[in-house]
């Protein structure tokens, strides 16, 4: 069996759209990770936000589904109104159950799914929002031996979500935009 990908999820709510705007155009056609963006997203959302993170970057960006198959260099978005989960062969799944702190793609959700499969090989970064989505996650990926990040609540439009993380749970590391850019940037496969 081909050994998965290191993977980077990303998750955010409100704000966290002009972040991601900013990292996405830094990244190398050869940047080696896989990653997941999970973005709230009301229920019945078009497929425009795949067709804009696209337009930011040269990495392939589509918005995943049932059976994809984790890939370096390729960015995989939660669609709206469904949970983004990994399977320990490296596909993801798609679930519509119950909604995690009012929403459904949770970041807590696909948090300690890519926690429960990627262990160590596991980079996750909380960016603005404004609930406590994310930080039972990363709790979940601290503990599997991954590393948490979040984005400083002083450069975030909604300062709760990572602010609730840093007081609830094992961040390794705040960012500013510039500090999590080069980190990004800066991964290695």
């Amino acid at each position: 069996m081909t050994p998965l990908p290191k993977l980077l999820v990303i998750g955010g709510s409100a704000g966290s759209l002009d972040v991601l705007i900013q990292l996405l155009p830094e990244l190398e056609p050869e940047w080696p990770l896989a990653m997941i963006i999970v973005l709230h997203r009301k229920a019945g959302s078009d497929t425009l936000l795949s067709e804009l993170l696209s337009a930011k970057t040269c990495l392939s960006v589509k918005e995943a589904e049932e059976k994809d198959m984790l890939l370096p260099g390729c960015i995989y978005v939660a669609p709206a109104d469904y949970h983004l989960l990994i399977e320990p062969d490296g596909s993801l799944t798609l679930d519509a159950s119950e909604k995690v702190h009012y929403s459904r793609p949770s970041i807590d959700v696909t948090f300690i799914s890519a926690a429960e499969v990627c262990g160590g090989h596991l980079y996750c970064l909380l960016l603005s929002g404004a609930n406590m989505d994310g930080a039972e996650g990363m709790q979940a990926v601290h503990e599997s031996g991954g590393f948490t990040s979040v984005q400083d609540p002083a450069t975030a439009e909604a300062p709760f979500m990572p602010k609730y993380a840093i007081n609830t749970a094992r961040v390794d590391k705040v960012f500013n935009i510039r500090e999590m850019i080069d980190f990004v940037k800066g991964l290695k496969a």
